[in-house]
């Protein structure tokens, strides 16, 4: 069954009414029945994962999870809290310490990282709905997910037994050997966020396992179902107990696990305003921290650019995953020649977006992931509104159970107005024109924000493309297209975060490095 409609419901022919934006807004009523694996997971009692035992939490608590779709509870999960925090941090200490993990080679880790690749491949269209369920988003997106989240397993099971030192010629007097190890760091607490629930996830436990390090998952509160779900393929994997634990909680839960004794570091994505309170508690313990924050990404397009390629990459970049993705490219300066044609074309694209729950194989915009955030991004809304901005297309909430917004259009919006300095996290795009061909004055507007995540170059002059990538304030700096790669560090300048994920780096920030210089007499 679909979760909010009988048991009975099957797909049929879609049907599709007209949105208040004239869009094609599909009707709930048409989807696949779930399969029996992702509704019996759905409905068993779900437990926390410590050292290798499903265990309910300490309280005896849980909480509901909520198809943002239909607005209705799918199933309820343990809310763990620092009791239960303690335990994985208990188990997952001896397992690094004195566990057969410590003992074992880069190489056997890498074997058990991509078997878990392969049980997540096996279940690829389970987990893929699941996700859609949990998350809203559209199953072709969630399906893309579960790709991302096996290549990044692979990729960094390829690191597990490369990952290794220098030999540094000394230049102090005397004849000394020096060099240096990368050690793992140890007991990793990885808080993920709810946008991209699994693959966020994958970003972090893969390469800390990789490394050596043995990890505590605390899953978002608003999805936290694949990453139950996975924690069976740890087992079925073979890792040894209490390498991977995942306690299910709210954010007392991650607060315990940020500031516990035990844990050597924190790996983080989520809000730029939880990162700061991060650091403030993990500056008690001095733990290591990463951490992948906000953006208000800005997308460049100069006169030149080919538009049939940046119209359709704008909007894209803009309402994929209903805009709630780190990286989005909220801010649009577009030369005054083209502004018109551009926003036209983003404005046509949004009206013609498919809005629907994930499931229903012709969604191309799913709902915001909860009321909360439904809340936000209609909230802002207003705000930018009251404050002059004019609504090109969209602007409002869709008429239809679930937490469904409006691709959005804003312009005539200033540097000074919320919704052009803000992190909005929906499908709102703010548009500006330029005058100016000075590439420094370009990169002066598109760096007038406290993020510095990303950002998108559109044009044919790859002088113009190299200089204006040098210009901008950003950790990543996509011309012509892109997306992540995990052979590609990833992070953010200014108040968008600190480290780098992906690549080798990606790894390095879960080893420390250990300086060795012997006198050879």
């Amino acid at each position: 069954m679909y979760v909010g409609i009988s048991e009975t419901d099957i797909l049929h022919p879609a049907a599709a009414r007209e949105g208040s934006m004239g869009m094609s807004v599909i009707d709930q009523s048409q989807f696949f029945a779930l399969p029996e694996p992702v509704s019996a997971f759905l409905h068993q009692e779900h437990r926390l994962l410590i050292d290798g035992q499903w265990v309910p939490a300490a309280s005896g608590e849980e909480f509901d999870v909520v198809d943002p779709s239909t607005g209705a509870v799918v199933c309820r999960v343990p809310k763990g809290s620092a009791e239960d925090v303690n335990r994985a941090v208990v188990a997952a200490r001896r397992a690094f310490d004195s566990g057969p993990w410590s003992r074992m080679s880069g190489a056997d880790r890498a074997k058990l990282i991509w078997r878990l690749a392969d049980a997540l491949e096996a279940r690829v269209e389970d987990f893929a709905i699941l996700e859609s369920v949990d998350n809203g988003k559209p199953i072709g997106s969630a399906k893309g997910d579960m790709l991302g989240s096996i290549a990044h397993l692979r990729y960094y099971a390829g690191w597990a037994g490369k990952i290794g030192g220098e030999t540094i010629p000394s230049q102090r007097p005397g004849n000394f050997h020096s060099y240096t190890l990368r050690e793992p760091i140890g007991v990793v607490g990885a808080i993920t966020p709810w946008n991209y629930p699994l693959m966020m996830t994958m970003w972090k436990l893969a390469p800390a396992l990789a490394a050596g390090c043995t990890v505590i998952l605390k899953p978002p509160e608003q999805t936290p179902l694949s990453t139950l779900w996975m924690g069976e393929l740890v087992q079925a994997a073979g890792f040894p107990d209490g390498v991977v634990n995942i306690v299910s909680g709210y954010g007392d839960a991650g607060a315990a696990l940020v500031e516990h004794p035990g844990v050597d570091k924190i790996a983080f994505t989520g809000s730029t305003v939880t990162g700061k309170t991060i650091l403030r508690s993990a500056a008690m313990t001095l733990k290591r921290v990463s951490l992948e924050l906000g953006g208000k990404s800005p997308t460049v397009i100069l006169p030149d650019a080919d538009l049939s390629l940046a119209i359709p990459g704008a909007a894209r970049n803009i309402f994929s995953n209903s805009g709630q993705v780190c990286v989005a490219g909220s801010r649009l300066f577009a030369h005054r020649t083209i502004f018109d044609q551009v926003v036209d074309g983003i404005a046509a694209a949004a009206t013609h977006l498919k809005v629907g729950p994930g499931l229903a194989p012709e969604t191309e915009i799913g709902p915001l992931v909860s009321d909360e955030q439904f809340a936000r991004v209609t909230g802002y809304l207003r705000t930018g509104v009251d404050e002059g901005a004019e609504v090109v297309v969209g602007g409002k909430a869709v008429d239809r159970p679930g937490y469904f917004v409006e691709p959005t259009v804003l312009a005539k919006t200033n540097r000074d107005m919320t919704v052009r300095q803000e992190e909005i996290f929906g499908p709102v795009l703010c548009v500006m024109s330029f005058d100016d061909d000075d590439l420094a004055a370009i990169a002066a507007e598109a760096n007038d924000t406290i993020y510095g995540l990303s950002a998108y170059i559109w044009t044919q002059n790859l002088s113009a493309a190299h200089k204006l990538a040098k210009l901008i304030k950003a950790g990543t700096v996509n011309i012509n297209g892109g997306g992540a790669d995990a052979a590609v560090p990833f992070g953010g300048y200014k108040q968008s975060g600190w480290g780098r994920e992906h690549g080798r780096e990606g790894i390095e920030i879960y080893t420390e490095l250990k300086s060795v210089s012997i006198n050879l007499g």
